[in-house]
């Protein structure tokens, strides 16, 4: 299952985890990027916390938590070579993975139809 949030972050839910990395809505606005920060494996943060940072070559945006949870584990390649973010935002562009605290948030998080009405209007 994947969900997706108003901040254009998505998430795929796998049991009690989720892999998570930026849209092609947020790569797109965000053009060709060049660095990322990635938080620390082992860290908890809440729902809506900025986790990370997504620097490209016209701005800089924060990355939010979907979910309250602690991360995992970080995507290396993309510290190595950010340009995947924008070649492959939802496969090899991923940003961390979360073990979920509280899989009740998936609730209010947007499914693919909602996320494309969403960006539609945005």
């Amino acid at each position: 299952m994947i969900k997706y949030t108003e901040d254009h972050e998505w998430l795929k839910v796998e049991g009690g985890s989720a892999v998570v990395g930026i849209t092609h809505h947020a790569q797109d606005a965000l053009g060709d990027v060049v660095f990322v920060d990635l938080p620390e494996v082992g860290k908890t943060f809440t729902q809506k916390e900025v986790a990370g940072v997504v620097e490209s070559v016209k701005a800089a945006a924060d990355v939010y938590m979907p979910v309250t949870g602690e991360i995992t584990e970080v995507n290396e390649a993309l510290r190595a070579d950010p340009s995947l973010a924008n070649s492959d935002p939802l496969g090899a562009g991923w940003f961390f993975k979360v073990k979920l605290a509280d899989a009740s948030q998936l609730d209010a998080l947007m499914d693919e139809t909602s996320y494309t009405r969403f960006t539609a209007t945005a």
